[in-house]
């Protein structure tokens, strides 16, 4: 018996011109295009979901500078390994590809760094983390962060679609065109499962036309229900949403009944937390905990009994009063940060002695009411008010007060 490498690890992209998706990066004006096009080469940490094509791009980027090459997995391989890749590297510079480099030890972020740092080694770190939180400073200061995006199912049909042809010989058998869509949305943006399904349903129905209820024999996935009219799966996660936000109960358990008919509880579970910090919020922050329980019992019972619990909360949160102060506030927060607008933090607020500012840390517990008035907001953003409480529920309307109060007092003091 022939035994071949898997058709998703064969078909893997060899050139930018390949790749499926990140057009941002690797597109006529993506930062990597630009490196090869200019022949520099730099760090990079690469991060995203699985199967968006960190691995292909680490290794098309190796390809184009025929620089020596090895890869270090950060949470198995030993510092021995590094040792010998940093030996060759003196001579003849390296590339190394480091796999979970959100698990790098200190041991061995402190022998790496310095021949980063002096160019021997060209690292590119890939992370299904936001290295942002996930990866040591020290690490990231020496790399150019660059985010890849979940592949949109235009963009895995299309690859597919190419696979097949291009593989006509070994993939023998036809799909109809809502195979496709069906293999596109389960394979949640992650083109290495498309490709295995459709290798496994070539395996399966070798010279035959496939259907979409002889594939869903075969992948056992959520009964995804594509209508003729290819009604697809986030359009109803979308209008299941809006439904309780705009407090229809009858619309919500209807397109409720429409996700449980799919059987993708961990969706379901996913988008009503989301509804219940963004669009219920402050206004009724029981759901929060209620939605926690919800979870907790879903996953106890599985279906078909986890729909009691489910419709008990969507009705509880479609006639639920709504707000979303809590999100806005943040995006306005974000909208500044992301803008630059990040001024010097006010050096009494800072645990760490001085001589810019002679102002000392007021300890609020030690006045009336914990309140005394000191500037926490950088020079620049003083006056900024992000959050604005609304009064659509009993609870945001005592915050609201509250924080009305907090500025009264610190005004008068």
């Amino acid at each position: 018996m022939e035994i071949k490498r898997p058709l998703a690890y064969r078909v893997r992209p060899v050139t930018l011109d390949e790749i499926v998706g990140q057009t941002h990066i690797v597109g006529k004006n993506g930062v990597v295009r630009r490196m090869i096009n200019n022949n520099k080469m730099f760090s990079l940490i690469l991060y995203g979901p699985p199967g968006v094509g960190k691995t292909t791009i680490a290794t098309v980027i190796a390809n184009n500078f025929g620089i020596n090459t090895y890869k270090f997995n950060a949470s198995t391989d030993k510092k021995a390994q590094l040792r010998e890749i940093v030996q060759v590297s003196i001579n003849y510079g390296a590339l190394v590809i480091i796999d979970e480099i959100h698990r790098m030890n200190k041991d061995i972020q402190d022998f790496l760094l310095p021949h980063v740092e002096n160019g021997n080694i060209i690292m590119i770190g890939l992370t299904t983390n936001n290295p942002y939180h996930s990866v040591n400073p020290a690490v990231r200061s020496r790399t150019h962060v660059l985010k890849l995006k979940g592949i949109s199912e235009e963009d895995i049909i299309k690859r597919l679609k190419q696979v097949n042809k291009d593989y006509k010989e070994e993939l023998t058998s036809s799909l109809e065109e809502n195979v496709y869509s069906y293999i596109a949305i389960s394979s949640n943006s992650d083109i290495r499962t498309a490709l295995n399904s459709l290798e496994i349903l070539n395996m399966t129905y070798p010279n035959e036309k496939i259907n979409l209820e002889m594939t869903k024999k075969v992948l056992f996935k959520p009964n995804l229900s594509l209508d003729k009219d290819e009604d697809n799966y986030f359009n109803i996660l979308s209008a299941f949403q809006k439904s309780i936000r705009g407090s229809d109960v009858d619309a919500s358990l209807h397109y409720l009944a429409r996700l449980i008919a799919m059987e993708d509880l961990d969706s379901i579970l996913r988008r009503m937390t989301v509804i219940a910090y963004e669009d219920i919020g402050l206004a009724n922050p029981t759901v929060v905990t209620k939605m926690d329980a919800c979870a907790r019992a879903c996953e106890r019972v599985g279906f078909p009994e986890a729909r009691i619990p489910l419709s008990m909360l969507v009705i509880d949160m479609a006639l639920s009063p709504k707000s979303n102060s809590a999100v806005s506030a943040i995006d306005k927060a974000l909208d500044d940060v992301n803008a630059g607008k990040t001024p010097k933090i006010p050096n009494q607020i800072i645990n760490m002695a001085n001589f810019e500012d002679k102002d000392k840390y007021l300890y609020p517990h030690d006045f009336n009411e914990a309140l005394v008035y000191q500037q926490y907001l950088p020079n620049d953003l003083k006056n900024k008010i992000y959050f604005k409480g609304k009064e659509t529920g009993k609870y945001e309307r005592a915050l609201k007060e509250r924080n009305k109060r907090i500025k009264e007092v610190l005004k008068k003091k």
